[in-house]
């Protein structure tokens, strides 16, 4: 409701105000920005709670997972916006958090986004890497393209609630579904696929303790990698493999040679 109520106006040339009714009709006006030239402005505003439902979710994750949790956002720069996420992330870690990850032996991190980005390209991963919607759309395809394919990219999506859902991020492969229709071979990467399928049944048999469920889980899992590592992998990861390839193999060819490992 406090959004519907704000609207910017520009009173003058180079002059951005903010205008503000409240209930009572009172007009509050900002200047928001004096603009010397021609140029832009790009306003964003996320509300307190998503943040912290946001947050609730990273640190849960890494608690499941026992990891730890990184923080990168630039607020150096954005003082109030990324600021606010800084402040809130650490609060919710404070009041929250704290105990059970020191319990669970893993830390809550904070740095600059671009420290952050230099970090995880000199690492080896294993930690949860918390980032503001345009910057963990940016570096999560980059990641994944640097390791090799966005076939490669399971998601996971966690509710401030602890409920879990897994999913393939990389979505469809159009031309290889029309090809697929027409009868024709192809050399999709169902890697994404297999483990939000693993992820899901790990979890279910975690939560229904069901240690059966989450050992084959674990196994198929395995057996995919062990496939791809002992050279028998599909063509995106052909042109990028080394050392080379052994075998390049089509969609159900690579589906089977997992089945014969597991």
């Amino acid at each position: 409701d406090v959004y519907k109520n704000c609207e910017i106006k520009t009173p003058g040339a180079g002059k951005a105000e903010l205008v503000f009714t409240g209930e009572d009709g009172k007009e509050i006006r900002k200047t928001i920005q004096v603009m010397k030239g021609p140029g832009i402005i790009q306003g964003i505003h996320n509300l307190d709670a998503s943040i912290e439902s946001f947050a609730r979710c990273c640190f849960n994750y890494a608690l499941d997972q026992k990891i730890d949790c990184w923080l990168g956002t630039k607020d150096t720069i954005s003082k109030t916006y990324d600021g606010n996420f800084k402040a809130i992330f650490q609060k919710i870690y404070d009041e929250e958090f704290k105990e059970k990850f020191e319990k669970c032996g893993i830390e809550y991190f904070y740095t600059l986004i671009d420290d952050a980005v230099a970090r995880v390209m000199k690492s080896e991963g294993g930690m949860l890497w918390a980032c503001k919607n345009y910057d963990g759309d940016v570096m999560s395809d980059m990641i994944a393209s640097a390791c090799g394919s966005l076939a490669m990219m399971t998601s996971v999506l966690v509710s401030p609630n602890g409920e879990f859902e897994y999913e393939a991020s990389h979505g469809t492969v159009q031309k290889h579904y029309y090809r697929y229709l027409k009868g024709e071979k192809t050399s999709t990467n169902p890697v994404a696929t297999i483990f939000a399928w693993t992820g899901a049944l790990a979890k279910r048999g975690e939560l229904d303790g069901t240690q059966d469920l989450v050992d084959f889980a674990k196994k198929l899992e395995k057996a995919t990698l062990d496939t791809i590592e002992s050279g028998v992998m599909t063509g995106d990861l052909a042109l990028l493999a080394q050392p080379k390839a052994e075998k390049i193999v089509n969609s159900w060819e690579f589906i089977d040679a997992i089945a014969e490992r597991l």
